[in-house]
């Protein structure tokens, strides 16, 4: 429960002044994230005398989908060192120095020795970042605090602050000078954010800083234990080409769904959970599936359009021709401008705002919607897709973002069982993770040929998907337990 004093907080524009801080080190957190997503999906697929590693496009997709899979199911891991041994605002802050250090390790480290380094420092560092940033957002509000949903989505804004600007500074220097100044740029970005958030931790209430489920000394040496086996078992298994480049993201996804089952089935049978929060947690499965198809589709912003974006779409912008990572900033551009929309909107229909499941059936649903709108482009040759037909479709998938994802994390942490706070954020995050995965997974699928079944079968399904959602959610409703 939050204090009196942060509740009566109203410093930033209305929210607690915590919010600014962790608005701030969020945006440069993201910078740096899709500062290097940008260009890492053609630096893997350009030939070496473009600057790249020359991959077969199905094994870069498969790479990028199934690194964004890993970045949010180590969210598991940042969630649980907080619960049991740091606490939030300690995880975030330190993770932070992680994701800093694989970003140098990507602009300094050549061919594939940066890759591997840099991508799994990020990868584990930023899961440590997401779940824990938005536990500590959580802190600053009561359950029944109205202005819970507003403030997720203004937080939610500075995550596309930064995702707006990465990829335009990125792919200036990748175009201009080569991919690891792209990188290195990154690296400075996430540097800034460290610094700014150094300054301004005590603004963050003390209830971030608890350790909600500490873990007992005694049991920190098995743990150990299993961390190293767990680092053996994948050593071995790239070793001896049970897992490759080519089937990362087909692993990643097999991966998380069971680490999903499981963490459902640990929560829900834990005797350290009332009743009403069983059903709080068992009414987030539905919406947990939702997710995942959500982002499988969303997602493909960085594999299947960018993709798109470089090889089909015309970028000449008056004679000069844009670089392809500045497609990822259209999105970023959208959830800006419309942000604050719609935090104004749910404050101010407050009780009488569609209800979470309603949103999370919407979300998946123009989601759909947004992979069929690419039908009437589909089939032609290189650079006939106009841009001003692309940026359309991302502006829908914008409208479907602002539906699902921050309401997403709102409602991880209003459903949360109190011992399970910052694993229940981890859980959202896994269906991003599963999602993600899958959008890499499906990528392999995707070609100029077959542009029309491709978009078509996705769109149908995941509009599918949303209705079946609104069927279910007078039920789903009843669960959450008096939880919006």
């Amino acid at each position: 429960m939050a204090t009196t004093e942060v509740k009566r907080d109203t410093k930033f524009f209305g929210h607690p002044l915590g919010l600014a801080n962790l608005f701030g080190v969020e945006m440069w957190e993201r910078f740096s994230y899709y500062g290097m997503l940008g260009i890492l999906p053609i630096y893997l697929y350009y030939s070496v005398a473009e600057g790249g590693l020359a991959m077969p496009e199905a094994t870069a997709t498969s790479i990028v989908g199934a690194y964004g899979g890993l970045v949010y199911l180590s969210t598991i891991v940042g969630a649980w060192v907080s619960d049991r041994l740091l606490g939030a605002e300690r995880t975030l802050f330190y993770s932070a120095v992680v994701i800093m250090f694989g970003h140098i390790a990507l602009a300094v480290l050549p061919g594939y020795a940066g890759i591997g380094v840099g991508l799994v420092c990020v990868a584990l560092g930023s899961g440590g970042v997401k779940g824990n940033a938005t536990a500590v957002v959580g802190t600053l509000y009561d359950r029944k605090d109205e202005r819970r949903d507003g403030g997720f989505t203004i937080f939610y804004m500075g995550v596309n602050l930064g995702a707006f600007v990465g990829p335009l500074l990125t792919g200036l220097a990748q175009s201009s000078v080569g991919f690891h100044l792209g990188f290195g740029l990154a690296a400075v970005g996430m540097a800034l954010g460290l610094i700014q958030y150094t300054f301004g931790r005590k603004n963050l209430p003390e209830q971030s800083r608890e350790v909600p489920n500490p873990l007992p000394a005694p049991r920190r040496v098995p743990v150990v234990g299993i961390v190293l086996a767990v680092v053996a078992v994948v050593l071995v298994a790239m070793l001896t080409g049970l897992v490759t480049a080519a089937n990362l993201s087909d692993i990643v996804v097999w991966i998380v769904g069971v680490a999903a089952v499981c963490y459902f089935a640990i929560i829900l049978a834990s005797r350290k959970i009332t009743a009403v929060e069983r059903k709080r947690v068992l009414s987030f499965i539905p919406m947990f599936i939702a997710s995942a198809a959500f982002w499988s589709l969303y997602q493909q912003q960085f594999t299947v359009v960018t993709i798109y974006s470089d090889q089909r779409l015309d970028r000449d912008l008056f004679g000069w021709e844009m670089p392809v990572s500045w497609v990822q900033s259209i999105n970023p551009v959208f959830i800006i401008a419309l942000a604050p929309v719609f935090a104004a909107l749910w404050t101010k229909l407050g009780p009488r705002q569609p209800s979470t499941p309603m949103k999370f059936a919407l979300g998946t649903s123009i989601m759909g919607v947004a992979f069929l709108l690419f039908l009437p482009m589909a089939g032609g040759g290189p650079n006939s897709a106009p841009l001003l037909g692309l940026i359309g479709i991302l502006l829908v998938f914008t409208i479907a973002e602002l539906l699902l994802s921050p309401v997403g994390l709102s409602l991880s942490t209003k459903l949360a069982p109190e011992a399970f706070r910052t694993q229940m954020v981890a859980l959202f995050f896994l269906s991003v993770s599963l999602g993600t995965a899958l959008s890499g997974s499906l990528a392999e699928y995707y070609s100029a040929e077959h542009e029309s079944a491709y978009f078509g079968v996705i769109g149908v399904v995941a509009v599918a998907i949303g209705a079946v959602l609104a069927a279910i959610s007078p039920l789903v409703r009843r669960l959450m337990s008096g939880v919006r």
